[in-house]
């Protein structure tokens, strides 16, 4: 029997023009409820275009509007994500001057032997350090931009002439920023960082000294609360400081009252960063999806509050990037909920004997140790093993995430904490619901118009937003 003929073969398929949804060539929309009393959303898990669509009108968008918007804007979604997941290099280091610390938080991603008898960087190793990395992004990235440094740590002020002698040699090559405890920045520390324009970051995980000091405490017991909130007064008025809190089963149900404590003390920006579950001691601190997603999003919705309240907005920038992963995802400014994540792509992790990692949450992990800063050439660590485990960690190759229509919104997080809690690299981490509920009440404050109140202050001065933000 002959088949249909087609440009005079005989035989040949006719190819699908793509004109129907879900079949064919045709757009691959999934629809997802937002927990919106009036819209859903329809997303291409693919490529991240969405849309927010009137439930009543569901059916007839999918068969007419929505295809045809998708029509004019698939290439250059698809474009814009390759370029996010693929196409970026490193421009910013993770930078351990020390690998000791003064505090014996319960959660800390690094072992327990190195913080109390680990290693200072010398002077001397950390201004050569800095010559390296300096001819290095040099030649790699674009010129006039400047790369980025954080110490981080550990606790780098254990380690402060090194440091600091390190950001007067290099003022002018860098941006330079510091993680700290806050133990250690008395003022003199702050006048040196704040007339150098350093980024500040303190962390503090309650609003009152009972509950913040459960987890954060040093080798004595003795927690850190009344020395993190002296150093936030030092700070009120210098834009360049933030907070970072980690969210445990210890703190989760004083989420509200940090904001408002944050927000009274004037706080900048903050993080409330879900607990990383990469070695066993922080599992004893881990919540359920569902109890922290709760407290998680009430405090947002108390960010909103004082927000209307009193014109001053209280940015969570991890859920500001989850924001912005939607709408306008060029202007992300955190890696971790994409995939590949920033390790090893975006940035990179340096030890204080020069050994590089991927990122710091793998430092103590010999198997993700891929060369050293002193002995190894920058670029050949990069494309080597333990590098390209991490840059190659796709959520397409992860079950339940290659199905997920929100799986460039999430980034399947963490891969340290996947290959440690499940010992393969291609498994999600602790948390996943958590992060499914974090989109889900984004696209409600998408709907409802309340972007600006969640976002930095000309978060979107030239930008543009990939679609219109309520289609239907």
């Amino acid at each position: 029997m002959v088949g249909p003929k087609n440009n005079g073969i005989a035989g040949a398929a006719a190819p699908s023009r793509g004109r129907f949804t879900n079949t064919g060539n045709g757009p691959t929309f999934q629809i997802i409820d937002i927990d919106h009393p009036e819209y859903m959303a329809v997303i291409d898990p693919d490529t991240a275009f969405w849309s927010l669509v009137r439930r009543e009108k569901l059916a007839n968008v999918l068969s007419g509007d929505l295809p045809k918007a998708y029509a004019k804007k698939t290439k250059q979604f698809a474009v814009e994500m390759n370029g996010l997941r693929f196409g970026l290099t490193p421009s910013a280091v993770y930078f351990n001057p020390t690998e000791r610390c003064n505090m014996n938080c319960t959660y800390c991603y690094i072992p327990e032997k190195m913080r109390r008898e680990g290693e200072h960087m010398p002077v001397e190793k950390l201004l050569a350090a800095l010559e390296i990395l300096k001819q290095y992004f040099r030649k790699s990235m674009p010129k006039g931009s400047m790369p980025q440094i954080i110490f981080h740590g550990a606790e780098p002020l254990l380690n402060r002439d090194a440091v600091f002698t390190g950001i007067e040699e290099y003022k002018n090559d860098f941006l330079f920023g510091i993680q700290t405890n806050a133990t250690l920045l008395d003022d003199a520390a702050v006048e040196f960082l704040t007339s150098h324009h350093v980024s500040i970051g303190l962390s503090l995980d309650a609003p009152t000294a009972k509950i913040a000091d459960r987890t954060r405490k040093n080798w004595d017991g003795q927690g850190a609360f009344k020395q993190v909130t002296s150093a936030m007064r030092r700070l009120n008025g210098y834009e360049g400081w933030s907070i970072i809190c980690t969210i445990t089963s210890a703190n989760l149900r004083h989420l509200t009252g940090l904001v408002d404590f944050f927000h009274e003390q004037e706080v900048p920006t903050c993080l409330m960063n879900i607990l990383r579950c990469t070695l066993s001691p922080s599992r004893s601190l881990k919540p359920g999806d569902t109890e922290a997603a709760k407290y998680f999003l009430s405090a947002l919705d108390r960010t909103y509050e004082l927000y209307q309240q009193t014109g001053r907005r209280l940015p969570v920038g991890n859920f500001a990037n989850i924001l912005l992963a939607i709408i306008a995802p060029a202007a992300r400014r955190l890696m971790c909920d994409i995939s590949p994540c920033g390790g090893g792509r975006c940035f990179f992790a340096l030890a204080p004997n020069g050994d590089m990692f991927p990122c710091s949450e793998f430092i103590g992990l010999d198997r993700f140790r891929a060369g050293n800063l002193f002995t190894d050439d920058i670029s050949a660590v990069h494309e080597s093993e333990p590098f390209r485990l991490v840059t190659g960690r796709k959520v397409e190759n992860i079950e339940p995430c290659r199905r997920c229509a929100i799986r460039h919104f999430c980034g399947s997080p963490c891969p340290a904490e996947a290959y440690e809690m499940n010992g393969d690299m291609n498994k999600t981490g602790a948390f996943c619901e958590f992060y499914e509920e974090q989109v889900r009440y984004a696209f409600r404050i998408i709907a409802d118009g309340k972007v600006d109140a969640y976002l930095w202050d000309d978060w979107d001065k030239g930008m543009k937003n990939t679609f219109n933000i309520v289609g239907g």
